[in-house]
């Protein structure tokens, strides 16, 4: 507990944890055992609730009393500075035109005609370029951002090779930080401004959401919406889509490759991947910084009266690795059969995307570990150089050998 200080005679814990996320981060246990719900300080110094067992944590996500569109009110508790407009913080809550909603759902949706053949030949494409390099190779720049990149173009519509700038603009986007900083508010406005140029290409040339999106504008019902809202959804859906695929999937190859006899069993077993995705999101670390919610009243949560008007963070790891849900919650197990973990979230905003998700999870895994059977690190895991001040944990390199 060497970054707790002791206040009106509690424990107060700094949060973040860790930004480490190979290891589970020490607290988790203590935490769930004696203070599932413990008074935490924040990077902006402000006091927030965490939870972190499964039962509370699943109640917070559910009761719509804890809101999340309201952290970004004026003069509430932060987790951190705001680094996107406040409006956009309720992205898929603010979606209410029916047209909308529906253009948005159709694009996510994975069984979308030839998505996973293609997806699963832009797999094949990067991998061949790994191994004409030969190893060791950087896995994270080298598969996991171009083929997160590559499925949130093809789903957004907009051309693959403009993938750097818009994964480059996330390192920026998702800092998180004490205070406001110029180059969020920068960056957010470059990549609104390229998302309305997609927009408006000319008719041809339009595919995916944004192509959904310009003809919504022909719609009397949807006729109010500007060339910025719909530009917005575009940025939101790119952004925690492409952030979230590519740190999920560069923790799930971390995880393998420090147990060989894994990556051998998804070989012998391709038709299990769907199971061992799942075990591989329970497992996954790369949610840095806690889902947060405002108590909107007073709500009782466990032994803790939460006051209106204070932040709730969910540590999802500590609901992850619960052993009343979990059995054996610190076993890699990739036939797990039951797994209702809370790594897409729950309530009313689990992750629109999460079939999506799960898709692009299985065929990178399968693509990886029937090509690059003899898939190792290439470095020891203490010299990996783990990302600070982010919404992920994130390795900035993985080398990897095969």
């Amino acid at each position: 507990m060497s970054h707790a200080q002791h206040e009106h005679g509690g424990v107060v814990l700094d949060f973040p944890l860790s930004r480490r996320g190979d290891v589970l981060p020490a607290e988790c246990t203590w935490l769930r055992e004696k203070q599932p719900v413990a008074r935490v300080r924040t990077l902006t110094g402000d006091s927030a609730w965490l939870v972190s067992n499964y039962a509370l944590a699943k109640q917070v996500l559910e009761d719509e009393r804890f809101s999340l569109k309201d952290t970004a009110n004026a003069g509430v508790p932060r987790q951190y500075a705001l680094t996107i407009p406040p409006e956009v913080v309720n992205n898929m809550g603010n979606i209410n035109s029916a047209g909308l909603r529906s253009a948005v759902m159709k694009s996510l949706n994975p069984k979308a005609d030839g998505l996973q053949e293609w997806l699963r030949a832009a797999a094949d494409e990067l991998i061949d370029a790994l191994l004409a390099e030969g190893p060791p190779a950087d896995l994270r720049a080298g598969f996991a951002d171009p083929f997160s990149a590559a499925l949130h173009c093809k789903v957004i519509g907009v051309p693959f090779a403009d993938w750097r700038r818009l994964m480059s603009g996330l390192d920026v986007a998702f800092m998180t930080s004490a205070e406001t900083f110029e180059g969020s508010a920068l960056n957010w406005y470059k990549d609104l401004g390229y998302m309305v140029e997609q927009l408006n290409a000319p008719e041809g040339r339009r595919s995916g959401l944004l192509g959904k999106l310009a003809a919504l504008r022909e719609d009397s019902e949807s006729a109010h919406l500007t060339d910025e809202m719909l530009a917005t959804v575009a940025v939101s859906l790119f952004g925690a889509g492409a952030v979230s695929t590519s740190a999920f999937l560069v923790l799930a190859v971390l995880a393998l490759l420090q147990r060989p006899e894994l990556i051998r069993y998804l070989r012998a077993h391709p038709e299990r991947i769907g199971r061992a995705v799942d075990e591989l999101l329970r497992w996954n670390l790369s949610i840095g910084d806690g889902l947060p919610r405002l108590a909107m009243e007073d709500i009782q949560l466990g032994e803790v009266l939460v006051r209106q008007g204070e932040l709730v963070l969910v540590l999802v790891e500590g609901a992850n690795f619960d052993p009343e849900i979990f059995a054996d919650p610190e076993k890699l197990d990739l036939d797990r059969a039951s797994n209702p973990h809370l790594s897409f979230g729950a309530g009313r905003h689990f992750c629109p995307a999460s079939a999506l998700g799960r898709a692009h999870a299985e065929i990178a895994l399968t693509a990886l570990v029937e090509r690059l059977p003899g898939l190792r690190p290439a470095v020891p895991a203490e010299q990996l150089v783990w990302r600070t001040g982010f919404i992920k944990r994130l390795p900035e390199r993985l080398p990897v050998a095969w």
